[in-house]
């Protein structure tokens, strides 16, 4: 019994590593297990500092240790459609104009000002203003950003190449968030 509690919990935690800002349903819908399950090990888990479990904005995300407050707020905002549509366009076009911005992913304005206050509170995005006071938005850390965003891109190729592997060996795929 203490070997199957040990490999559950391996299995959560390697998940976490693996798709660093899931939520809870995601953990259960992905390794399939019962939700008390999943429960009970994330608790022993978090309490044992091998997963970090931090809430952003309402949802509880899930965490490897190694991630700074930063990193996991970002990436909390990116698990998120229209604030990663923000930090996608930002990237590539590293500053926007909000209205022009808001038109380009067509989103109601005040949408795009929620999220960009999300992404500003967590030292994520930036409001410049110039002498005419309007704002122009930019990543506040554009390397580190690119750099977190495109791990998280890599995890997720990674996972689906696992999973395709899976596939030819008979075993149970996880799907990537």
């Amino acid at each position: 019994m203490e070997r199957q509690m040990t490999e559950t919990r391996t299995q959560i935690r390697t998940y976490v590593d693996s798709h660093p800002g899931v939520h809870f349903n995601g953990l259960v819908r992905s390794l399939d297990l019962a939700p008390g399950q999943v429960q009970h090990h994330v608790r022993r888990l978090v309490e044992a500092e091998a997963v970090v479990r931090e809430e952003f904005y309402g949802r509880t995300h899930y965490y490897s240790p190694g991630l700074t407050e930063w990193e996991r707020a970002t990436v909390a905002l990116y698990h998120r459609g229209t604030a990663r549509e923000v930090l996608e366009a930002l990237l590539e076009d590293e500053e926007a104009r909000p209205a022009a911005l808001a038109e380009d992913l067509d989103v109601a304005r005040s949408t795009l000002e929620w999220h960009v206050g999300h992404l500003e509170a967590e030292g994520v995005v930036e409001k410049r203003r110039d002498i005419r006071n309007r704002v122009t938005l930019v990543l506040d850390r554009p390397a580190a950003t690119a750099a977190l965003l495109s791990r998280l891109d890599a995890d997720a190729v990674a996972a689906m190449e696992r999973n395709a592997d899976a596939a030819g060996t008979g075993e149970a795929p996880v799907d990537a968030d």
